[in-house]
């Protein structure tokens, strides 16, 4: 039975007095193909003369017919800022109702109860659905470094150990059966897109364009990879899947889901099975059912300009700030989320800006009252353009967005000499503010912000206990204190074009306060993730030359010392959910051979 017959014969089951027109109507093929499958059908013993469904038909259809879905809900929902700062995009309220409960009442009206969600951001909000709707919770504690590929791979078996369901029924296994939808949870739905009977596989296309997907619908109706010249059509993401290519799927799921390269795929990389160039079940309209999907707040807005969830306070504070309705804030994009903050760009007519949200638990890191004072003493200096915005009492900051910018190249020359002139631009400048940034004394506050819980490193006592000896060495050396800018990162350093001119920055002063501009250094080489070699490079750079040994040494504890400093604050952050891979590890090993070296120095000196 090929794709036309099986339409067709599911509308004979569904409507039994049709004739001919109407089920072309009621399929979308045309009269011609109805009738060549209405013989087809009768022959093969599926109808009678007079398609009337026979048994062998019934019998396809109850071994194909949907028993469960599984509802992806786990993502950050990036795009969807600044909402999804506190609110899960699953539990956006559109039309009084939010778009999870939709869904799940959708799937309830064809009969499916038995329904996974898979959670990760924010699960905790998710619980209730438990009792609710008597759905199960699957755990992706991955969610932050995964695409929803390692999503569908966790539902098809994948981690078995570590992926465990909370409530729902326990009656049987999605992942061994097949016969479920596949269902993105960002999905407003105006007509229920699932039925109680299903004879194939199939994945939801819209007709209409996006040139981001990179896939369209053929004149096979099958699912294919877009050709260079082609544009592609808009993904819908709500699929069926039977036992028969679950089969299939779920070892390719499983498989890809154990190579790091698929990290951040989405789950329909494995209907390409292998990386074939179309999709391996057939495509499935998405016409009439009038889905909209969900994934910024401008649409949003445009479904439901009274959902309660506009009401963001972000949105108003920038309304308020350029005395503008809020619908004129557009544009709004999400930006790499950073260590610290939360930022995202929008427009104000033609002018560009980027809004910063700061992250979790960042208000115990920051005093945005000092940091307030920082772009006071800074202003009109020539570091960087003052805040359009910064109200302290909340972290909110709007700055100008500057177009084509790039960042410092660690690795290069010319543009690491530009960034030390600017730096040391700023520390003979002298400028003094009226808070310290106390290297040793951050490094215990972070320590206690673990509230008692030990380091993730066995030999962490050790490493901080050789690391203060340190402090004795560093406090009796000479210092030029004034203001630095502690978090000197070539990430910070920003290179961009005004009328022709190449101009450079300097942003992110958070943390900046009184210390010795020599930590600046420091700070710049850890960050940058130099080797000892490239270290050195760095201090002949900014000093035009090698300084003397004791200088060198007392920055080599600084290293140490900040090394130790930021894995704290990593070890902070990671209660969080926050994970920073290489940086953190070599932010402590910073501490332990900076250490070595300093020592060194110090021991050849004396």
């Amino acid at each position: 039975m090929n794709k036309q017959e099986a339409d067709i014969l599911l509308e004979c089951y569904r409507n039994p007095e049709a004739n001919q027109r109407e089920l072309s109507e009621l399929t979308g093929w045309f009269l011609g193909i109805v009738n060549r499958s209405l013989k087809s059908l009768a022959k093969e013993g599926f109808l009678d003369d007079k398609a009337v469904v026979q048994e062998k038909g019934l019998a396809a259809i109850r071994e194909n017919s949907p028993k469960k879905a599984v509802i992806l809900a786990a993502g950050f929902g990036m795009r969807m800022v600044p909402i999804n700062y506190t609110t899960p995009k699953a539990l956006l309220t559109v039309k009084g109702e939010k778009l999870i409960e939709r869904l799940i009442r959708q799937l309830h009206e064809v009969g499916i109860t038995e329904i996974t969600v898979v959670v990760g951001f924010m699960k905790d909000q998710f619980e209730y659905l438990i009792d609710t709707f008597g759905v199960k919770l699957l755990v992706n504690s991955d969610y932050s470094v995964k695409n929803n590929l390692h999503s569908m791979a966790l539902f098809a078996g994948a981690g078995k150990k570590r992926a465990t369901s909370i409530g729902g029924k326990k009656s049987g296994d999605a992942a061994q059966n097949g016969n479920f939808y596949v269902v993105p949870c960002d999905l407003w739905c105006e007509k229920n897109p699932f039925s109680r009977e299903e004879l194939y596989s199939w994945y939801m296309m819209d007709e209409e364009e996006d040139p981001d997907s990179g896939v369209r619908v053929n004149r096979k109706d099958e699912v294919v990879r877009c050709k260079t010249e082609e544009c592609g059509q808009r993904m819908i993401g709500i699929s069926y899947l039977t036992k028969e290519d679950w089969g299939w799927l779920k070892d390719e799921l499983i498989s890809m889901d154990g190579n790091h390269g698929y990290d951040d795929f989405f789950w329909e990389e494995a209907l390409f099975a292998g990386g074939q160039d179309r999709m391996q079940v057939s495509s499935r309209r998405a016409e009439g059912y009038g889905i909209v999907e969900i994934n910024t707040y401008e649409q949003l807005r445009n479904l439901d300009a009274g959902s309660d969830h506009l009401a963001s306070e972000a949105i108003q504070v920038i309304a308020d700030h350029f005395h503008v309705n809020e619908r004129s804030v557009t544009d709004i994009t999400m930006l790499k989320k950073g260590m610290t903050n939360r930022s995202f760009l929008f427009r104000i007519g033609d002018q560009k800006y980027i809004m910063r949200i700061p992250g979790e638990g960042t208000e115990l890191l920051i005093n945005r009252r000092e940091e307030a004072g920082v772009f006071q003493a800074i202003s009109g200096k020539g570091f960087c353009d003052d805040p359009e915005l910064i109200l302290p009492e909340k972290g909110y900051k709007i700055t100008r967005y500057l177009e084509g910018v790039r960042t410092c190249d660690a690795e290069n020359e010319e543009e690491l000499r530009k960034c030390m002139t600017l730096l040391r631009k700023l520390h003979d400048m002298h400028l003094s503010v009226d808070h310290t940034f106390d290297i040793f004394g951050q490094m215990e506050f972070y320590e206690g912000l673990w509230e008692g819980d030990p380091s993730i490193y066995p030999d962490y006592a050790e490493t901080k206990r050789k690391v203060l000896e340190l402090k004795e060495y560093i406090e009796s050396q000479p210092k030029d204190w004034c203001l630095t800018h502690i978090d000197a990162n070539c990430d910070n350093f920003l290179f961009y074009i005004e009328n022709g001119e190449e101009k450079l920055q300097l942003t992110d002063w958070e943390y900046a306060g009184m210390q010795d501009p020599h930590a600046d250094i420091a700070m710049f080489g850890i960050y940058s993730l130099y080797e000892k070699e490239d270290m050195d490079r760095l201090l002949e750079i900014y000093f035009g030359e090698m300084p003397e040994p004791h200088v060198r040494a007392k920055i080599y504890c600084y290293i140490a010392a900040c090394g130790l400093l930021w894995s704290n604050w990593c070890e902070y952050k990671r209660k969080f959910g926050v994970e920073f891979g290489e940086y953190s590890l070599r932010q402590y090993r910073y501490a332990k051979e900076y250490y070595r070296y300093a020592k060194e120095l110090i021991d050849q000196m004396n």
